[in-house]
């Protein structure tokens, strides 16, 4: 026991003893192995899956032994344990994690907190594999169809490629004639493709940018919609939400939808913490799932997003589930993140390293022999200089110590010294001067020998 508190408690500040020795954020796998080796969290642990076992939630906290083990498991690591999305034991892990927290809140939350751990990457994580982004670049050719680019990037790929080919020959193996496709092996083809492959493949596949209708219809087509999205009739959203909820799974990756994605206008992008990583794979964790969403049509002016279903028949619920509609089909952080993507950038609000100044390359016009190891940069070539120097012979300013003062000398020092029969540096007054200076230097020798006399 002592060596897994160790393992999991954080070292404690000295002279102070933790309040909770063992309790740390882990996956919830492994926070339901701590649990069974400390013997009192164990038996509560065990108490409350009982006391959840085909009771509600009010029958289960009338019930002071539910009540005991809920606060007790309160303060244990299942309690903070997340999960991370595409795991070995993922849904053994939802599962731990629900038990816990559905005996905590009603369940009935418009919004959920979301099982899996914070997203920390960027979406520049992914611009920087470059190898396959050529065709994302808003510079190229503007008539290239972005889409038809990720496709044939994806089948340079022999996982992606597999994959893709997998759940495109599922979602398109007809059945009979009433029933086109198999829809519940499409969507398992579906997750095992968005979990397994790479993110700079599934990303550029789903949220490609579009200049003509061609290329916003293979967008829209990308996930097979005939098989995994449409379907004979569009049912309740706040109906489909529900049986979405029943599957730990899906009330996951929905819980995670709204956490990473639910529209925050207290940040630049509308995103919470201004995280475009975070929605577009929350987005893409929704896809295979009853609540999958997609393009509404083929659009390339405007992106709207949307699960397959409406408000119809909501009765005195018509305003929550058109606010549940809403988070999909006018989600400006959602909408931002696939505009981003699609226009390959992203957003750096404190980058924790400057960058570097940029080193203008060296002109091209002949100019004379420098050094290799000079910098053209260099300040005595400034234009702000020069317009400086230019200033003080146009006008005749009187020079002080200063910087510019000493810049401009130099400037002119030095083409006289490459140039010596350039006359037009050379002020008369001051040849004057040279000339009586000429014929008293010769002089200075006698003088002196006088003197010592």
């Amino acid at each position: 026991d002592e060596i897994l508190r160790s393992l999991a408690g954080p070292p404690s500040p000295a002279g102070q003893d933790p309040p909770h020795g063992w309790r740390v954020a882990v996956d919830c796998v492994r926070a339901n192995e701590l649990c069974a080796a400390e013997p009192n969290c164990s038996s509560r642990y065990r108490t409350l899956r009982q006391c959840l076992a085909g009771r509600d939630r009010n029958t289960m906290l009338a019930n002071k032994e539910c009540q005991a083990a809920l606060e007790v498991l309160q303060e244990s690591p299942l309690y903070d344990c997340r999960c991370k999305r595409g795991m070995k034991k993922e849904l053994q892990c939802l599962q731990i994690y629900w038990s816990i927290h559905l005996g905590l809140t009603e369940g009935e939350e418009f919004y959920e907190a979301s099982p899996y751990e914070p997203v920390t990457s960027r979406l520049s994580d992914i611009f920087r594999l470059a190898s396959i982004f050529s065709g994302m670049d808003p510079a190229t050719n503007s008539k290239s169809n972005h889409c038809l680019d990720a496709a044939k990037a994806c089948n340079l790929n022999d996982n992606c490629k597999r994959l893709r080919s997998g759940y495109i020959s599922t979602c398109s193996k007809e059945i009979s004639a009433s029933e086109h496709c198999s829809r519940r092996k499409c969507h398992k083809a579906l997750r095992q493709f968005f979990d397994r492959v790479p993110s700079e493949y599934t990303y550029r596949l789903l949220f490609c940018s579009c200049k003509d209708q061609a290329c916003a219809e293979r967008r829209r087509q990308t996930i097979v919609p005939s098989c995994s999205y449409e379907d004979k009739e569009k049912p309740n959203c706040l109906d489909l939400r529900n049986t979405c909820r029943t599957d730990h799974l899906c009330r996951s990756r929905l819980a995670d939808f709204h956490t990473n994605c639910q529209a925050s206008f207290q940040s630049l992008t509308s995103c919470p913490g201004d995280n475009y990583q975070a929605c577009l794979g929350s987005y893409a964790g929704l896809i295979g799932f009853d609540m999958t969403p997609n393009y509404v049509d083929a659009s390339t002016t405007s992106i709207t997003i949307s699960p397959w279903c409406s408000c119809k028949g909501s009765g005195n619920m018509e305003e929550e589930c058109e606010k549940f509609l809403r988070d999909f089909t006018e989600n400006p952080c959602l909408r931002n993140a696939i505009q981003a993507f699609g226009n390959g950038t992203d957003v750096n609000l404190s980058p924790k390293n400057p960058s570097p100044p940029i080193t203008l390359p060296p002109k091209t016009e002949k100019s004379p022999a420098l050094p290799d190891d000079i910098n053209d940069s260099n300040t005595m070539y400034d234009t702000s200089v020069i317009t400086t120097c230019t200033s003080i012979q146009e006008h005749g300013a009187k020079l002080n110590k200063s910087k510019e003062q000493s810049l401009c000398y130099s400037e002119t020092q030095l083409t006289t010294d490459m140039m010596p029969d350039q006359k037009t540096f050379v002020d008369q007054k001051a040849g004057g001067s040279r000339r009586w200076a000429g014929r008293i230097l010769p002089l200075v020798p006698t003088l002196l020998l006088k003197l010592v006399v």
